[in-house]
């Protein structure tokens, strides 16, 4: 488009809005507080319900599962002790576990109690040296967490649908540990473990996150503003749109039935850091009043400039913010839900705040009467003396320089390309960080007791296998044999810790009986297992989380694994599907029956094989996008080419500095290179839009006059985001510590790309060369 296209009518509607501007902060008066009142009811959820997508089919299936087998929120105490066995201890640990069941809706066990209801009047404190003899007689124990490297573990579960009722459950077991962990002796400490505490952990720092980076981005704005333009008004309208544009994005986020997650925390922070680029565009280009308007100018001249100003950076600002809402946008191509709905809601908050901004913001200046500053709209006089060197110098050394500059960028990038996707026989892709305990900080207790409690059980990872049988023959003793044979077979790979159902059940009857732990494989044994376990289940509730009792056919099996010993979800699938098929081989029954991988282990597992899916789906999108719609900003050709260039250098920069920093790709780094491409379009934009206002009068003069007008709004656009995204370096997040610091770096590439390999591309591809220059002494000899 032409610079120029259109502005009569653009300016007419700026003149009309102007005209209006008190009716305009009326709206914005009402619309405000209402959105501002539905930002606070937004919920915070870290569950695994917001990781993916509804649609999913393996999502659908758990929830089929959990229709018969509802899932209950598990923990595992860890009383640490140098001997666990000793009596001072055991009596310790007995006390703990009393004073847990004294809570209601708590499932509380041990060792302890497990022998204590094998030895009926027995109590495991006065036979210390009995009860280790028991625990230790078998693997069962260590298998299930109850007993491991210098600790007991005591399992809890109990009933938390929502994060608020799971936060006053944990609230309520820390209330009764909390003499414990204060005066723990005989034990060395009470650990803690399990997924309950990990969200919840992640929820809070998630929140203390957005306390910490929000006020140093605040602090950041107030500074950069009072530098740039010295003017408490100009601040103040600043401030104001500021606070609009974050309220309704929020608001609108509400109405969506959007959640805060540990990604969508970016939300508000990005609004405000696109925002304030925005504003400090428009307001310089407003600020520089023609040296052509009087000093006493009366106010229709000073309101003429005003429309003028809004006028000329509507389109570049307009194309800026509309290319940063596609990148997020493009995220919605991701299988990751908290991912998807980030990039919707910030995509969607961009086109509000561009609303605000064009609206807000031009009536605010008005009202206020923010300052300007008189001289030369363009030319050497409107630059201050380190920007007008730049601006002279700059032409001439790309010129010079500029196929070093294109080398130099062009082996950077491909480097950055070998960092990510690897170079086969030679260099592996860049790492994938799957295990949630990687987004906890690793100095954390929570951290060290889970990889104690993890070497212990062979792994933490978890799926469940859904086991449908003909109709009532769940307890069929030919089934229950093929059952155990499968169990037998998943157990004998090093990766499979534990396998929790009703063979395991029978294995703990048969050893507390003194038969010992391992169940008999001739077929006659097996009804009267069948029978002592349907004898069980009746008196043991707690049972039926493992069999249906309505149907009798439903069957369910809980196992640990070691995660990263898969290769992904078809390698977990083919493993499960193998052992299945040689149990099937065994024992016939078995081919009757229906083995389904299920639950929120896979769907965890599901999520890493969808992280560099949604880099570079929502990559190629965004770029797809992006280039389109600067086939309506410019018409060149090159240019819709060029003005990509200092983006995707940065991004692929990034890489490099993620391999080199042995930074992985998580579920915060993985949007980097959509926020990256989105966010920085902004300074080639500006750049490009007003090269092409003087672009007849040749490449030189055109950058010149291109780096005059939006040089100095570049940097400082350029400083608020590096500025805003480097607050969270402040986050006890890793992964969003990691996103700051490599964002706030690619902002800063970015820049450096557009004042250099962005002029070299513009040199080789027209060809043009610098005006012919005159030393002093010939200028001399000339006058």
């Amino acid at each position: 488009m032409k610079p120029g296209a259109g502005r009569g009518r653009l300016e007419a509607f700026f003149r009309a809005l102007l005209a209006r501007r008190r009716s305009v902060l009326l709206v914005y008066a009402l619309l405000v507080p209402l959105a501002a009142l539905a930002a606070l009811r937004i919920p915070t959820d870290s569950s695994i319900d917001r990781l993916v997508v509804q649609t999913d089919a393996d999502f659908q299936a758990r929830e089929e599962f959990r229709k018969l087998f509802p899932e209950r929120q598990q923990i595992v105490l860890l009383a640490k002790a140098a001997d666990p066995f000793a009596r001072g201890v055991l009596e310790r640990v007995a006390t703990v576990e009393a004073r847990l069941r004294e809570i209601p809706g708590l499932s509380v066990f041990s060792a302890l109690s497990i022998f204590e209801q094998a030895r009926p009047g027995a109590k495991a404190p006065e036979r210390a040296d009995q009860f280790k003899e028991f625990v230790t007689g078998t693997e069962l124990f260590r298998r299930q967490g109850l007993l491991g490297p210098g600790f007991l573990g005591i399992p809890v579960a109990f009933d938390a649908p929502s994060p608020r009722q799971r936060d006053r459950a944990l609230a309520r077991i820390d209330d009764v540990l909390r003499p414990f962990a204060a005066s723990p002796a005989p034990l060395a400490g009470l650990g803690r473990v399990g997924g309950p505490y990990v969200d919840a952990w992640l929820e809070d720092e998630t929140a203390r996150a957005g306390e910490t980076a929000y006020p140093l981005l605040g602090l950041f704005v107030v500074a950069i503003t009072l530098s740039l333009y010295r003017s408490a008004r100009t601040l103040l309208a600043f401030l104001l749109t500021l606070a609009a544009a974050v309220a309704l994005s929020l608001g609108l986020g509400h109405a969506a039935g959007f959640a805060f997650t540990i990604v969508s925390s970016l939300v508000p922070l990005t609004i405000l850091i696109t925002t304030t680029a925005a504003l400090v565009y428009l307001h310089s280009r407003f600020i520089e009043v023609p040296a052509s308007l009087p000093g006493a100018a009366p106010t229709a001249a000073l309101q003429d400039h005003h429309v003028f100003a809004l006028a000329n950076k509507f389109v570049a600002t307009t194309a800026s913010m509309f290319a940063a809402a596609i990148g997020f946008a493009a995220l919605g191509v991701s299988k990751i839900r908290p991912i998807r709905e980030m990039g919707f809601w910030v995509g969607g908050g961009i086109l509000v705040t561009w609303i605000v901004v064009f609206t807000l913001f031009p009536a605010l200046q008005r009202v206020l009467g923010t300052p300007v500053r008189r001289g030369p709209a363009s030319g050497r006089a409107a630059a201050s003396g380190g920007l007008q060197r730049i601006v002279e110098a700059l032409p001439i050394w790309t010129f010079r320089f500029r196929w070093a500059l294109l080398s130099g960028s062009l082996l950077l990038m491909v480097a950055g390309a070998i960092a990510l996707l690897g170079l086969p026989g030679h260099v592996k892709p860049l790492a994938l960080e799957t295990d949630a305990l990687d987004y906890l900080d690793p100095r954390l207790e929570i951290v060290r007791d889970t990889r104690l409690f993890e070497q212990a059980v062979s792994g933490l990872s978890d799926v469940d296998l859904w086991v449908t049988t003909p109709p009532g023959l769940a307890l069929d003793p030919e089934i229950l044999r093929g059952l155990g044979v499968f169990t037998r077979r998943l157990e004998s790979d090093p990766r499979v810790g534990t396998v929790t159902g009703p063979i395991l059940t029978l294995r703990l009857m048969r050893y507390v009986a003194g038969g010992g732990d391992r169940l008999p494989e001739e077929p006659g044994a097996w009804p009267g297992l069948a029978a002592q376990l349907d004898q069980l289940l009746l008196r043991e509730p707690a049972l039926r989380e493992q069999i249906d009792l309505g149907s009798m056919a439903q069957v369910r099996l809980s196992v640990l694994h070691q995660g990263k010993g898969f290769a992904g979800v078809e390698d977990l699938r083919d493993f499960f599907s193998a052992a299945w098929n040689d149990a099937a081989a065994s024992a016939p029954a078995l081919a009757a029956c229906r083995m389904r991988v299920v639950g929120s282990g896979l769907l965890q597992v599901k999520i890493a094989e969808y992280l560099v899916p949604t880099l570079t789906e929502s990559f190629a999108l965004t770029a797809a996008i992006i280039f389109l719609a600067f086939l309506v900003v410019f018409r060149s050709g090159a240019a819709r080419l060029m003005a990509m260039i200092p983006s995707v250098f940065a991004i692929l920069a990034m890489f490099v500095v993620m391999r080199v920093c042995a930074i992985p790709l998580n579920v915060a780094t993985i949007l980097i290179a959509s926020t990256v491409l989105g966010a920085s379009e902004n300074d080639q934009i500006h750049f490009f839009y007003h090269l092409q206002e003087r672009r007849s009068a040749g490449l030189e003069t055109a950058m010149r006059h291109a780096l005059l007008i939006a040089g100095r709004a570049i940097l400082f656009a350029t400083l608020i985001n590096a500025g805003g995204f480097l607050a969270l370096t402040f986050s006890g997040l890793p992964p969003m510590r990691q996103f700051g610091i490599l964002a706030s770096s690619a902002f800063v590439l970015s820049m450096l790309a557009s004042l250099t390999a962005l002029p070299a591309a513009l040199w080789v591809v027209s060809g043009e060369r610098p005006a012919v220059r005159t030393t002093g002494a010939e200028r001399r000899a000339g006058s």
